[in-house]
């Protein structure tokens, strides 16, 4: 069986042809350096992502917190994180890579704050009464 695929690992955008035997890459060709087999070799046995998403954020600046996996995760495991983050309510200010979730879903990687976000301001503008 035949694959293709675009390389992202360089500028280079190499069209890689991927030889599949079993789930395994036997054979790789298009690319014009080493980064090229490699990711051919993982974004097909192994493929992982970096999740990048939001949650639910009470009494602070802003309603929902951008969050993101410290690094990249099984893509198998998209679906399960995602039903995990929904569940997730943040009530107190993080700053940018605060872990949020240590360990997300067992998988050794951290869910971690986008950026940071302040505790709701409790000042009313005087020209509202």
């Amino acid at each position: 069986m035949q694959r293709k695929l675009t390389c992202i690992q360089c500028p280079q955008g190499c069209q890689l042809t991927a030889e599949i035997e079993n789930g395994y890459v036997v054979k790789i060709s298009g690319n014009r350096c080493p980064k090229g087999a490699e990711y051919a070799k993982q974004e097909i046995e192994n493929p992982t992502r970096v999740l990048s998403s939001t949650v639910l954020a009470e009494g602070l600046s802003l309603k929902m917190v951008p969050v993101k996996t410290s690094k990249p995760i099984p893509k198998s495991k998209l679906l399960d994180a995602m039903t995990e983050i929904k569940k997730i309510k943040i009530n107190k200010p993080v700053h940018t890579n605060d872990v949020i979730v240590a360990n997300f879903l067992g998988l050794g990687v951290d869910l971690v704050a986008g950026r940071d976000v302040k505790k709701m301001s409790n000042f009313q503008c005087p020209m509202s009464n």
